[in-house]
């Protein structure tokens, strides 16, 4: 994966400081809103860290799945049936658990589902979620189709310090802010090694990566449970924030809305899908504001994109970006050719 240019790497940097300066001065600019962006910004970047990891699967190594919903709600569920009633969960024991259980869930359905490929490999993951709405719609440990409520946000303490505060809205907001970056910088890691650059070859042509020495099966299945881990890693969060989860966080529907976010993003770069997360949520915002029948005005704004922008928001700035070296690589060229007619003359 390319280094970002530097128009983009100072965006993304502006975009980050803004972000991180809104809980010491939102309360100033939005009153009695404030409380409620700050949810919301903080909902955002959760799901932001699950279309990174769809972006994973869809931008870098060419596998379109409708199932990180599945391990988004799964470490949820697990979250709050882990965690007792009446104390707090100890973070150190509630992460490793959930990150473990989307790890096992994503490992077990790529096992069975891995060697499929195209319209069957989008069909098994449908399935896949589908089979755990049911199981959680309709299971009475999981509250069935009310959900289950976590009373107590987990403990983040060494040896009865207590380092963060997670009943903070704020300290949940940064903790969510870090995490999103963070996602993000390891991901590139990934990409820019020889793992990512496997991944990227197998997207372009499997069978010249197999005829390499490498084998597809098991670089797309490490994506895999990467991508479900850390789709797990944001429902955790989630449920840390709301107290509450239920059967429609691990359906499909969620999938297609995080699959959306990616496209309007621009599959493949990263950041993309950062900038996809916060373009869909604003336009849910703007046309739920309108309408009942959001859905049908985000068709036509996808349907455009992919006509007019088919690389997305992060294409078309990587694209301005080209356009502007281009030039001034030109201007410097035309510089020197000026100066020498001149002198002829």
């Amino acid at each position: 994966m390319r280094i970002l240019p530097t128009p983009v790497r100072l965006l993304l940097l502006v975009l980050t400081l803004l972000l991180a300066a809104y809980p010491l001065f939102g309360a100033a600019l939005f009153g009695e809103q404030h409380d409620f962006y700050l949810q919301k910004l903080t909902t955002i970047m959760i799901i932001a860290i699950v279309a990174l990891s769809l972006d994973l699967l869809v931008g870098i190594s060419g596998m379109v799945s409708l199932a990180q919903a599945a391990f988004f709600g799964i470490a949820g569920y697990t979250l709050v049936l882990v965690a007792p009633e009446y104390e707090a969960l100890s973070i150190w024991i509630a992460l490793p658990v959930c990150l473990g259980v989307s790890a096992l869930a994503a490992l077990v359905m790529g096992l069975l589902i891995i060697r499929t490929s195209g319209i069957f490999f989008i069909m098994a993951t449908i399935a896949f979620s589908q089979m755990l709405f049911y199981l959680f719609h309709d299971a009475s440990f999981a509250g069935g189709s009310d959900g289950a409520y976590l009373f107590m946000k987990p403990d983040v303490s060494i040896a009865g310090v207590q380092l963060l505060d997670l009943e903070k809205r704020s300290t949940l907001f940064y903790v969510a802010l870090a995490s999103l970056v963070g996602v993000f910088l390891l991901l590139r890691t990934f990409l820019r090694a020889p793992f990512g650059q496997v991944l990227l070859g197998i997207k372009e042509n499997e069978s010249r990566v197999r005829a390499m020495g490498y084998n597809p099966l098991f670089y797309k299945l490490a994506a895999f449970v990467i991508a479900g881990t850390l789709a797990g890693y944001a429902g955790m969060l989630s449920a840390t924030q709301y107290g509450f989860v239920s059967p429609s966080q691990v359906g499909w529907e969620l999938s297609a809305h995080v699959l959306v976010m990616v496209i309007l993003g621009g599959m493949g770069t990263l950041f993309g899908a950062i900038l996809g997360a916060f373009a869909f949520e604003g336009l849910h915002a703007g046309f739920a504001a309108l309408t009942p029948h959001w859905e049908l005005l985000m068709g036509l704004v996808v349907i455009g994109m992919v006509l007019l922008l088919p690389r997305g928001i992060a294409g078309l700035l990587l694209q301005l970006c080209e356009c502007k070296r281009k030039n001034n690589k030109a201007a410097a060229a035309v510089g020197p050719v000026k100066a020498v007619k001149e002198e002829t003359l």
